[in-house]
């Protein structure tokens, strides 16, 4: 009886160091995850001001970035004075 609920504790303990690990490297805390309400009011203020944009998806390109980060770099540049 001793040595299953000592398997029993060990194996709860091993699955909530796992959990808390996995929660730890899938979120990114400096920036939340683009959703297309975000996505569409980047691009509804990015309109307003094209030369800015062109000039910024210039730089997107030479850096080569992709995905979410050419989003978030595209809006780091906009927001710049």
């Amino acid at each position: 009886m001793h040595r299953l609920s000592a398997c029993f504790l060990a194996v709860l303990l091993i699955a909530g160091t796992l959990q808390t690990a996995l929660a730890q490297t899938t979120a990114k805390p400096s920036k939340v995850r683009l959703t297309i309400e975000r996505l569409s009011e980047m691009r509804a203020k990015w309109s307003a001001n094209k030369p800015k944009l062109k000039a910024c998806r210039l730089e997107v390109k030479a850096k080569g970035l992709t995905g979410d980060d050419r989003w978030f770099y595209i809006e780091d540049c906009m927001n710049k004075t």
